[in-house]
């Protein structure tokens, strides 16, 4: 059964730092990798980073390039998501999800406002 908790969100200010994290069990060994997505209020559902559980590989939406960071530890079964340089519109409910699966996270609400 697979599972996926994030934690991590908060208020913050714009500028500021977060790291999210994903802890998952029970994703087959053969997964091609997590990745994160938001969804800010009224919008769509966006993906915003990939990490390849085979090679390490990342990719980031354009949005979030240099400014957020995916990163996995296999021994914690974790996937992180550094956030800097954080701005209102980043506002929005972050989620994890299993690569190429319906198997998604209940969620972690991050706000950016002074």
């Amino acid at each position: 059964q697979v599972q996926l908790v994030e934690s991590g969100g908060d208020l913050v200010q714009p500028g500021g730092s977060l790291r999210l994290s994903c802890v998952y069990s029970g994703v087959p060994h053969t997964t091609y990798g997590m990745a994160w997505f938001r969804q800010a209020p009224g919008k769509e559902r966006e993906g915003i980073a990939y990490i390849s559980f085979a090679d390490g590989y990342t990719y980031y939406a354009e949005a979030m390039q240099g400014r957020f960071t995916i990163s996995r530890d296999k021994s914690k079964n974790t996937v992180d998501l550094l956030m800097t340089s954080l701005k209102p519109e980043d506002t929005a409910v972050y989620y994890c999800r299993v690569f190429g699966s319906d198997y998604w996270g209940q969620g972690t609400q991050v706000t950016v406002s002074s």
